[in-house]
């Protein structure tokens, strides 16, 4: 692992100023899992004592080259007997590499929660769910799915690769406050056209990568600005309305990517690797169009008339399929979308709540940048605040940084704008968090002190499995 961080770094990804990123993933029954499990969060620990010994530990400093495993993600593959054993407080068994034997027994949920403290501590490991993972692969008979990309998004055959396109919600959200679905599905599948077309002209880092892509032609199109739709339509990212929405919305894209691939196919064919695994690749089809029906429920508002799209989609994309097969082996994926995030004018990440609605980025080439929430006004305007009360709830917020005891906002509002991180509990220095703002203030505190900085690369929240979604990992990254 020394290594092959080393030679990351050296290699770099993006240019001379972005630090490179790589997956690293262990088996849960790996015999050397807990030392890897408290690998970065030791790190992490060297980092605050260096620097509190006056060390130049900053990003780009020249002190920080000490720290180990600065250009990886680690993630840890569980399966279901390992969770299994943690719901029933049983003993888990690590085993041999070679010859499979039973080296030793641990107590599984006190593994786990090594697992939860290192992630809090660090944001490392990440889960990877291995037996769920592949049991939505498309391409069984090819291989099994292994491992992602170091963001995680992206899952699918080793040496592989995946074209990212995201969508800004933000822009189909019309002046009326409902979201344009017919436009949507035009823009879904006028980029999975495109994107498809890009793959024959692409140039890929290794021979095997390029043949494998050709062959499988997996495309990743997504959508970003989730926290800031659901903020501007006056959901709260935790509620079952915003939960509604964002399923509704997630099934309608896949269910059309999906779609428009199977009429590709019956144009210029279906990927070279489909024939082999036509069974496979149906038998998921029909497991996306399931959770259409039965896992997503419509809340009222909005989310009904997505969703009812969203299953003639599905529909029509079983059907259209049956006869064509597939173009592309895999068709979405949630990218963080962290770094093209800003090009895109995007408040929020990916599928991300905001974390504060002001934020400061420290920026690789020196200097900084704040960041004030856009979406703020408009769901105050949704919410029927009168232009006077909205001003002061936004000047307050941009001095403070969040929107408790902000004049005239009700406290029954403080659920829209609750962030990242904000359910009400204690933080790491104790003070209480009874609402998403304070917590993101505390939150960004501790990121400009240094105390819980993390790994850089880390790009975001690792599984978020939303029904009618395939979550697929490999290929093109983003820094958050």
């Amino acid at each position: 692992m020394r290594g092959a961080d080393a030679s990351a770094g050296t290699i770099k990804s993006g240019g001379a100023t972005r630090r490179a990123a790589k997956m690293v993933v262990l088996d849960v029954d790996h015999p050397d899992i807990e030392e890897f499990i408290d690998t970065k969060a030791r790190e992490e620990d060297k980092i605050r004592a260096l620097r509190d010994a006056g060390f130049d530990m900053e990003l780009g400093g020249r002190d920080i080259t000490s720290v180990q495993y600065q250009n990886a993600n680690n993630s840890v593959r569980v399966s279901d007997e390992f969770m299994t054993a943690v719901q029933d407080s049983g003993d888990f068994a690590l085993r041999a590499r070679t010859d499979g034997r039973v080296i030793e027994k641990i107590d599984a949920k006190g593994l786990f929660a090594k697992m939860a403290k290192a992630a809090w501590e660090c944001a490392d490991p990440g889960i990877q769910y291995d037996d769920t993972i592949n049991d939505w692969h498309t391409n069984p008979e090819t291989g099994r799915i292994t491992a992602s990309n170091p963001c995680s998004e992206y899952m699918s055959l080793d040496n592989s690769s995946c074209n990212l396109a995201s969508l800004n919600l933000m822009k189909f959200l019309q002046s009326d406050g409902t979201f344009d679905t017919q436009r949507f599905v035009r823009a879904v599948e006028f980029v999975i056209t495109a994107m498809d077309i890009s793959i024959c002209f692409a140039d890929f880092p290794t021979e095997a990568i390029g043949e494998t892509t050709r062959d499988y032609r997996q495309l990743g199109i997504g959508y970003a600005n989730l926290g800031a739709l659901l903020m501007a339509t006056a959901h709260g990212y935790e509620s079952d309305g915003g939960r509604a929405l964002a399923a509704a919305i997630t099934s309608l894209m896949t269910g059309t990517a999906y779609r428009r691939s199977a009429e590709l196919a019956g144009i210029v064919g279906p990927y070279n690797g489909y024939a082999r695994n036509a069974e496979g690749h149906q038998r998921v089809m029909r497991k996306h169009a399931a959770a259409n029906d039965d896992a997503v429920r419509p809340f009222g508002g909005d989310d009904t008339q997505i969703l009812r799209e969203a299953t003639r989609q599905w529909q029509q994309g079983l059907k259209v399929g049956a006869v064509n097969g597939w173009r592309n082996a895999q068709a979405s994926v949630l990218a963080p979308t962290g770094t093209i995030g800003f090009m895109m004018d995007c408040d929020t990440t990916g599928v991300e709540p905001d974390f504060s609605l002001v934020k400061f980025k420290k920026l690789s080439t020196g200097g900084s940048m704040q960041i004030v929430n856009q979406t703020l006004q408009r769901a105050l305007e949704v919410l029927g605040y009168q232009q006077e009360s909205i001003e002061a709830i936004v000047e307050y917020v941009a001095e403070n940084g969040h929107v408790v005891d902000a004049p005239g906002l009700r406290t029954e509002h403080y659920e829209i704008f609750r962030l990242r991180g904000g359910k009400a509990g204690h933080l790491a220095d104790g003070s209480r968090a009874d609402d998403g703002g304070r917590a993101a203030v505390h939150f960004r505190r501790h990121f400009q002190n240094g105390e819980h900085a993390g790994d850089g690369h880390r790009c975001g929240n690792r599984e978020h499995l939303l029904p009618g979604l395939e979550t697929r990992h490999q290929g093109a990254g983003d820094l958050p």
